[in-house]
């Protein structure tokens, strides 16, 4: 395969210019083999030779020819030995280990029982490893691309001294601890739960009320007007259904009339003297809703 091709040189200024600030790339292999010993590429193993001149075939990874790769490597490491350049140990090693596997690829295949690799898996390694070191390159360049501290920004200087005044809110001790761990248990511990009965106005407070006020009612009174005054002393409801109990005993016992229009009405009372004329709508004791 044919040696890839310089790149354009920059011009002297620009070169210059950017000297410290690119890294310089090699795209020969007698370039190559200088990097190699001077470590201007920054080479570190055989598998950065190998992606190096993967890329020189502007291919995909995945889709390159393992054997044009091998021949080029192999073309490296003899170009190298021409130059008397000591190799590292491990250099010769992936040599070999190339040599190897463009013999299995170029050999017929052979049936084995399966304990060595074929050349097709060890070609599909090789492969996965470069495009691991692919990845590990892409993300350190994606690293030096974000903003570096003391490039890119920089910190602010030396800050001044900041004096941290400690207040405790609390002065306890071991007892005190203890002691509100107590506390905190007991109140936790099941009580009892008692019912309160609620406020109520019994019938009897009603029968005795309606007996001290019958004199003054003659006329029809709505019978909720004479239970408000009671209404602070127990529930509303109890105030009304107690002296609505009383006011049926009392219009059993013919002592007042009780009326109401039709269902959920106003109920009327009103005192029926013995000796006196009734006035106003006629009253019943049965009727429309009223009892």
């Amino acid at each position: 395969m044919a040696a890839p091709v310089n790149e354009a040189e920059p011009e002297n200024g620009a070169e210059n210019a950017d000297a410290f600030d690119e890294p310089v790339r090699v795209t020969t292999t007698d370039e190559a083999i200088d990097a190699l010993v001077v470590n201007i590429e920054g080479y570190e193993g055989p598998l950065d030779v190998l992606l190096d001149l993967a890329r020189h075939q502007k291919v995909d990874i995945r889709k390159i020819s393992m054997v044009a790769l091998v021949d080029q490597y192999l073309q490296f490491v003899e170009a190298a030995k021409e130059r008397n350049l000591e190799l590292a140990a491990d250099y010769l090693v992936m040599a070999s280990w190339l040599a190897f596997l463009k013999s299995k690829m170029l050999l017929p295949a052979v049936e084995d029982d399966g304990d060595e690799p074929t050349a097709d898996e060890m070609a599909a390694r090789l492969a996965f490893q470069l495009q691991r070191l692919e990845a590990m390159r892409k993300a350190v360049d994606d690293l030096q691309a974000l903003p570096q501290e003391g490039i890119d920004f920089f910190p602010r200087g030396a800050p001044e001294g900041v004096r941290v005044t400690h207040k405790p809110d609390w002065q306890a001790d071991l007892l005190d601890l203890l002691k509100a761990y107590a506390t905190q248990r007991i109140a936790a511990v099941d009580r009892d739960y008692h019912i309160e009965p609620p406020a109520v106005f019994s019938i009897e407070a009603a029968r005795a009320r309606l007996e001290r006020i019958l004199g003054s009612i003659p006329e029809w009174t709505e019978l909720s007007t004479l239970t408000k005054t009671y209404e602070a002393q127990a529930p509303g409801v109890s105030v009304l259904a107690s002296s609505f109990n009383a006011a049926l005993e009392f219009a059993k016992a013919g002592r007042i009339h009780l009326r109401q229009v039709s269902h959920f009405e106003p109920i009327y009372i009103k005192a029926r003297p013995e000796d006196a004329e009734e006035g106003g709508p006629v009253a019943t004791d049965e009727g429309d809703g009223s009892q």
